[in-house]
């Protein structure tokens, strides 16, 4: 385990998240701060060092939910070019053109394959702007001999991937001074916890082991989404809903106007956890050495297969493994017929998902590609997994070449107005009503830098003195995705972040 750097402890022994966030902080030598997901506490740090309006370079191959966070904190997405091998971010591909005016990098680390840190890190340091390290999928990582989630002034982790506590995350902080202001934000969106919740909790090992092991019925499928297990059915993305999504762009920042993209396969991402939860996490956590070890044995196994392309450097136990096959489909179809699940895809790439909500890629190709033949295998099921490939002779994936083309807005060959000459725009100022969710009565949204409650109806006073007529100015109608990008034009002069002023 990576040992603290010997700074005393900065959490109050009374916090029932106390032995959670300092296990967390003994291994990472940060100041840690308990989250019950790690989209929450993603939404945290984004709005914590990320000013409304900016634009954030991040990965096209990456989970919708973390794109509509970004949303949701007011920013927009810039899609960087990546590596076809594991889709980690391609530094040297980046064009200067999309350095100028970013205002944070976001790493992704997917399926635990590290981004190359220390060359974003260098970059942002001489650009004076934040890293941010999404974890996920990496809590075992390194690079140089250094943990992922210590390069960046913040970072954050799931205790519900490797572990598969299935709850809980952890964001992380370089500066131990941001905490109290993190923590006050973060108690002021928890929802409060739910004895329903905490019991299906209790017996959701024991249902996900049936409906995995077994042919499933459309009654456990129907348990399994009303519990928050699985709400995509047969499809890889969630369905955008560009209509509603406009309407929600119109109140970032802002997290419950996105709180129906945000909650897809996990309801209780905000919910605060009982005692159930936190006692099962803090057994699991305490196991997550000799754990990290069975996922690096089992990486070392699928590496070696030629289904694989082995990165330089140490094994990393990686949360899935990425093996590249030609027919993606057939072999998830395969793998199902056997009996083994599969874990994330993320195809399409997000900026031919949400093609108006982005600025899209330069160089989508290697991203069409991975997310094409990218199948990810579970390490702990490694010998299974590479027993079935074997028996039906599952080819593997087609050599990448830089000229291939796919279904990208921009390698259609045709010409597309980039950003469009009728750009659309969007105005977010005026009250949002909280609604009510699955994990109980939202309470009144505090505002969080430039959120719309904060700032009154438009025109009134005590307004940020916008005009009534510059809500809700963009229609869904309007949206031709190949055509069109969506700017996102947010208050001059943001309030406070809960806890202290903004600076």
């Amino acid at each position: 385990m990576a040992q603290g750097v010997g700074r005393p402890p900065s959490v109050s022994s009374s916090s029932p998240f106390a032995a959670i966030e300092e296990m967390m902080r003994a291994r990472l030598g940060r100041d840690c701060l308990y989250v019950p997901s790690c989209r929450l506490g993603m939404y945290l740090a984004l709005r914590h060092w990320v000013k409304p309006g900016g634009r954030v370079l991040m990965a096209p191959v990456n989970d919708d939910v973390i794109f509509f966070v970004v949303l949701a904190a007011g920013l927009k997405p810039v899609m960087a070019p990546v590596h076809h091998q594991d889709g980690s971010i391609d530094v040297a591909a980046i064009p200067d053109a999309t350095w100028e005016g970013l205002s944070a990098v976001l790493t992704v680390n997917i399926y635990g394959n590290p981004d190359p840190m220390e060359a974003l890190r260098s970059r942002c340091h001489l650009m004076g702007i934040p890293l941010i390290e999404d974890c996920a999928h990496a809590i075992g990582t390194t690079v140089g001999g250094k943990l992922v989630g210590t390069f960046g002034e913040a970072s954050t982790f799931s205790l519900g991937k490797h572990l598969g506590a299935r709850t809980g995350g952890i964001l992380a902080v370089a500066d131990p001074r941001t905490r109290r202001t993190l923590e006050a934000a973060r108690d002021e969106l928890l929802a409060p916890s739910s004895t329903v919740s905490e019991l299906a909790y209790g017996i959701r090992p024991y249902l996900e082991s049936a409906v995995r092991g077994l042919r499933l019925t459309s009654l456990a499928w129907a348990v399994v989404r009303m519990l928050g297990m699985e709400e995509r059915g047969p499809e890889i993305r969630m369905p955008l809903r560009a209509a509603q999504l406009v309407e929600a762009l119109n109140h970032a920042p802002a997290l419950l106007p996105f709180n129906d993209w945000v909650k897809v396969d996990m309801h209780d991402y905000r919910m605060r956890p009982g005692p159930l939860r936190l006692r099962r996490t803090e057994r699991m956590l305490a196991g997550l050495d000799p754990l990290l070890e069975e996922y690096r044995s089992g990486t070392a196994k699928l590496l070696a297969s030629r289904w694989a392309i082995r990165r330089p450097g140490p094994v990393q136990p990686l949360f899935q493994v990425p093996l590249l096959v030609e027919d993606r489909e057939g072999t998830r179809n395969l793998l199902h017929r056997n009996r083994i699940h599969t874990g994330y895809l993320y195809d399409p790439p997000l900026d031919v998902y949400a093609a108006a909500f982005t600025e899209h890629s330069r160089t989508p190709e290697a991203a069409e590609w991975f997310g094409k033949h990218a199948m990810p295998a579970d390490p702990l099921k490694a010998d299974k997994i590479l027993k079935v490939l074997d028996r039906a002779g599952v080819a593997p994936a087609p050599p990448f070449t830089p000229r291939q083309r796919g279904g990208h807005p921009l390698s259609t060959g045709r010409k597309v107005r980039r950003p469009s000459s009728r750009t659309l725009t969007t105005e977010a100022f005026s009250p949002y009503p909280e609604a009510q969710d699955a994990a109980g009565p939202v309470p009144a949204q505090t505002p969080i830098s430039g959120s719309p409650v904060q700032s009154g109806i438009p025109g009134s006073p005590g307004s940020s003195g916008f005009d009534e007529q510059s809500t809700m100015q963009l229609r869904a109608a309007d949206l031709v995705l190949e055509d069109h990008t969506v700017q996102i034009r947010t208050p001059a002069s943001p309030g406070p972040f809960p806890g202290e002023p903004r600076v």
